[in-house]
């Protein structure tokens, strides 16, 4: 699967070649030197963090599979791992100066692509309507407001903190979710549904920030 993706990569590289310049990091924060250190130090050269952004956008088909089909166990696995691919390509790109365009836009697209899955797939079906669109809206004008700084002001901007932040939440709220379907524990939905609208608060943060 890793080569595949590297092919890929490389195929946009050689197409998009200034989408792959690498920049220094402005702000490296302190949970990217203890992934230095404790787990990023072991991955192989060729790992790269668009390489780990682009894993992330292949694993999430194989998570909504696994959901659907009920497999929940290895479905939260899967997502957990695919989610925190996301905390390990921001930390690598950082730690290592290995900023890139590719990686402003793609990544937090890859973001959205897992974490708007899951709310297609489970908020609609067990949390109200309402949380479940104003999720989706948020995400959609993440989306296009990424796509406007780019085609139309040739800028990309970074997520910022608040975006970050809530990433984590809606990740721990999806877990949750997961988890409650795991176990058959109802009361676990509470818990995400007051963690997905903290998320939204955190979004709507992050959009006056203008963080993607």
């Amino acid at each position: 699967m890793f080569y595949s993706i590297s092919r890929a990569v490389n195929t946009i590289k050689s197409n998009e070649p200034g989408l792959f310049t690498y920049l220094k990091a402005k702000n490296i924060h302190p949970h990217d030197y203890f992934l230095s250190r404790v787990l990023l130090r072991f991955l192989p050269e060729w790992v790269t963090p668009n390489k780990l952004t682009a894993l992330r956008i292949v694993m999430t088909p194989f998570v909504f599979w696994l959901i659907v089909d009920g497999q929940y166990l290895f479905g939260v696995s899967l997502f957990l791992i695919a989610a925190f691919t996301d905390a390990m390509d921001g930390s690598l790109a950082r730690t290592k100066n290995l900023v890139t365009h590719f990686g402003m836009l793609f990544d937090p697209l890859a973001d959205k692509l897992l974490i708007g899955s899951m709310v297609l797939l489970i908020v609609f079906q067990y949390y109200p309507i309402w949380l479940g669109l104003t999720i989706l809206a948020i995400e959609i004008i993440f989306i296009i407001s990424a796509l406007v700084a780019k085609i139309k002001f040739k800028t990309v901007h970074m997520a910022n903190r608040w975006g970050k932040i809530k990433m984590i939440l809606q990740v721990f709220a999806v877990f949750l979710t997961l988890l409650a379907l795991l176990l058959n524990f109802p009361y676990l939905f509470t818990i995400a549904a007051w963690i997905f609208g903290l998320a939204i608060g955190f979004a709507l943060l992050s959009l006056f920030f203008q963080g993607v």
